[in-house]
């Protein structure tokens, strides 16, 4: 009989363990950055704060450096729930989330704070919703910091300072019609060919943002950094919309937390990155310049932003409202 009620008792324990574990959510997560880079140190630290503030119910594996495939694999990974969570750029995301992709539109941020005034007020709302609805639900929005112009002949400060310029671009329609509009020819081509096309003159110029300017040398060849800020696209954590949804409101707030925090940590590390950065160009003797007054460049982009509400009209009230988001 005490055989029977001990097999019994260790049959119920072993179900509470195999219970216990189904409800345990442990979570994989992808990232494209390298170890010591600012989205690596704060994903870490989400894995760490998430088990910390959900009791080690959710618990997260982090794989860096694009070792689970690349950011498009990745994406559609988190979206068929194969990955739990990804650091990703809304930039890969705006082919599939019509809403995500107007944060692609050149010069539609003034500058850096106020996309994060927009992500976190009703303009990011609309945004996180459809992304929500394609299977992507933001948890909290990263900085990537914002491309300006670099060159080697001249300080960029108005529209007529690009006229005639080659320069080189992402391979995106926006991005192209952004440098035709300034009376530039755009020249999409790899990011690897852009050194050896700028010491050679194939481009006149290119733009990015500081670490890229700075890691990459082109700095060495561009020696005229113009801060246009004319694409400003943010990072998010981004989760599987059916893993949050499987979580009880605790957890989802727990989880929530969890990533706002370790944004805050990303922002800082980032702030940190870009001044490196910008002191040691500035010390190889980089000219860089402040563009007094963006409003001749914002006003060139009509025919872009008109030729991009031909195929996505009803996005339009979602630019006017970023737009006039102080």
């Amino acid at each position: 009989m005490f055989e029977k009620i001990t097999k019994s008792l260790v049959g119920a324990a072993a179900l509470a363990i195999i219970a216990v574990t189904a409800n345990a959510a442990d979570w994989r997560g992808w990232n494209i950055h390298v170890e010591g880079y600012p989205n690596t140190v704060a994903m870490d630290k989400f894995a760490e704060l998430l088990a910390e503030k959900t009791g080690g119910e959710v618990t997260l594996q982090m794989f860096h450096g694009g070792t689970l495939g690349s950011q498009p694999d990745a994406v559609e990974q988190v979206r068929a729930g194969a990955l739990e969570i990804g650091n990703f750029n809304l930039g890969p995301i705006g082919p599939i989330v019509a809403e995500a992709n107007v944060v692609s539109l050149p010069f539609v941020f003034k500058d850096v704070p106020h996309m994060f005034r927009v992500l976190d007020s009703e303009g990011g709302a609309a945004i996180a919703e459809g992304m929500a609805a394609k299977g992507l639900t933001p948890l909290a929005w990263y900085d990537a910091g914002a491309r300006s112009f670099y060159n080697g002949d001249k300080a960029i400060n108005t529209p007529a300072d690009v006229q005639g310029m080659k320069v080189r671009v992402m391979n995106n329609d926006l991005f192209t019609g952004m440098i035709a509009q300034l009376g530039g020819n755009p020249s999409p081509m790899a990011f690897a060919e852009v050194y050896q096309a700028l010491k050679t003159g194939v481009v006149d110029g290119a733009e990015n943002n500081w670490p890229s300017y700075e890691s990459t040398g082109h700095y060495e060849v561009a020696g005229y950094y113009s801060l246009s800020q004319h694409l400003i696209i943010p990072e998010c954590i981004c989760v599987n919309t059916d893993a949050f949804n499987a979580l009880s409101a605790d957890m989802q707030a727990a989880v929530t937390e969890a990533a706002q925090e370790s944004a805050t940590l990303q922002r800082e590390l980032w702030a940190a990155r870009e001044a490196a950065s910008r002191e040691a160009v500035e010390a190889g003797g980089v000219i860089v310049n402040e563009i007094a007054d963006k409003a001749p460049f914002q006003d060139a982009m009509g025919p872009v932003y008109e030729a991009y509400f031909e195929t996505n009209p009803g996005l339009r009230s979602l630019v006017e409202l970023i737009q006039a988001t102080e």
